[in-house]
């Protein structure tokens, strides 16, 4: 962010914010001053969700009052930052409970959020004064957005070396260990699919691990989908199509931030982050249409389409993951736009292997109002991956595709691991109040709410 978003100790300058739910403005505004609800009446305004409206002082503005839906909702605050005055100090009033008072301050930063590593923003946020720092919700907003950070960046400054790079860091701040396999040692160490994906690129694929949490603690183990940017191979997209897939690592970006999330609020767990790194480049040496590729599990795939390439490096990914016999396995993937089609761009498509596990996903964010929604593993249409020549194709027909995507990953995660499959946009496609436009964490903090609901209760 390009000014801070909170203060954390007052100055001369903090004005008073009154927050509101329509159904409670008309007794407030009854217990102000005439000329306060005269002024208010004057503009219409009622604290509906979303707006707000500036008081008038002797000196100038002299508080505001923002009106708000859901008091536990983070984002029924995102438009303060940049409705309010720019750089104007803020003090809330109101009484509010302690979970309403993080949905504040996180949504506070969230809409406070502007990407300005290659340009200024336009303007700062108003900031909010905090009565005490919350570390959860400062955790939970720090992976937010560093989900935005790592998605909005370019490819040019996010390629499969700099997410490497971002993953030493983050593992050398919580004591991690941290590898990589690179290259053609891909091959040696039996990660095949990977490195057909990547091989054409001049950037090295590469599977990045990252180890944390006592040995004998529950193991848990996420997997995310680094494409750094996809072309579509020889399948190659249309350029309105390929125009933003810089954000393609979206799940690498998700995982990371949660693995990052998981460490700083050190959740009693043994951590393992696997995230493919590859473009999906064109080249003389870019896999083809009708190659059939090894994996590691042994399973031979015929690659029906070079655009369905994510599915490709997470099946290793997750047969290495499942190698360990997590009790968790969460994977995160921008993986389908049938998932879009099916459920816009808001809403993430949960799929899952075990009722227990997404059902605790589920309502984690429902309490945490950061919603995604279940869709079936329906087997039967297994029959749309059949392959004449291989074990299994990596696509092949428009029918149910974020259905056939996931049924395609289940095929790699070993009988008996409970598995989540989140396929994510990772992305907004406009601004709006708390969301601007580009990337975008997605069941992020649900899938944390569960985690910690589990295992730090």
């Amino acid at each position: 962010m390009s000014a801070p978003a909170f203060l954390d100790a007052r100055t001369d300058q903090v004005r008073p914010l009154h927050v509101l739910q329509r159904e409670q403005f008309g007794g407030w505004c009854a217990q102000q001053p005439p000329a306060v609800a005269a002024w208010l009446q004057a503009q219409g305004f009622s604290a509906a969700p979303g707006t707000l409206a500036l008081l008038p002082g002797e000196a100038g503005v002299a508080g505001a009052v923002l009106g708000i839906a859901d008091a536990g909702d983070p984002l029924s605050y995102g438009h303060a930052p940049m409705g309010l005055p720019a750089g104007s100090a803020w003090e809330v009033v109101s009484a509010l409970s302690a979970d309403a008072r993080a949905a504040l301050e996180l949504g506070w930063g969230l809409g406070a959020y502007r990407f300005d590593r290659y340009k200024a923003a336009t303007r700062a946020p108003a900031r909010l004064l905090r009565e005490a720092v919350d570390a959860r919700t400062d955790a939970l907003l720090a992976a937010c957005l560093r989900v935005r950070d790592l998605v909005n960046t370019p490819t040019q400054d996010m390629g499969p070396d700099e997410l490497e790079a971002v993953v030493r860091q983050i593992g050398a701040e919580h004591g991690a260990q941290v590898e990589a396999i690179t290259g053609d040692a891909l091959l040696a160490q039996n990660f095949p699919a990977i490195h057909a994906v990547g091989r054409a690129s001049h950037r090295a694929p590469r599977l990045i691990a990252l180890r944390w949490g006592a040995e004998d603690a529950p193991k848990v183990s996420l997997v995310g989908k680094g494409v750094c940017f996809d072309t579509g191979g020889l399948d190659l997209k249309p350029a309105d199509g390929m125009r933003n897939m810089k954000k393609d690592m979206g799940g690498a970006a998700h995982a990371i931030a949660l693995a990052e999330l998981v460490m700083r609020q050190r959740l009693p767990v043994r951590l393992t982050l696997l995230v493919p790194a590859v473009e999906n480049a064109i080249g003389p040496d870019a896999f083809r249409p009708g190659e059939i590729i090894a994996t590691r599990t042994g399973v031979s795939v015929e690659i029906d389409n070079t655009d369905a390439e994510g599915r490709v490096i997470l099946g290793d990914a997750l047969a290495h993951a499942g190698e360990d016999k997590p009790e968790v396995l969460l994977d995160f993937a921008t993986l389908t736009g049938a998932a879009r089609i099916a459920l816009g761009p808001e809403l993430p498509v949960l799929f899952s292997n075990d009722d227990a596990l997404a059902n605790a996903w589920l309502a984690a964010g429902e309490r945490t109002r950061d919603p995604l929604w279940r869709l079936p593993l329906w087997r039967p249409y297994l029959r749309y991956l059949t392959s004449h020549v291989a074990d299994l194709a990596n696509a092949g027909s428009r029918m149910a595709g974020a259905v056939t995507a996931a049924l395609y990953l289940e095929r790699f995660v070993p009988a008996g691991t409970p598995w989540a499959h989140l396929d994510v946009y990772a992305w907004n496609d406009n601004d709006r109040p708390g969301r601007p436009a580009g990337g975008e964490a997605m069941a992020l903090r649900a899938a944390f709410e569960m985690l910690r609901s589990r295992y730090a209760p």
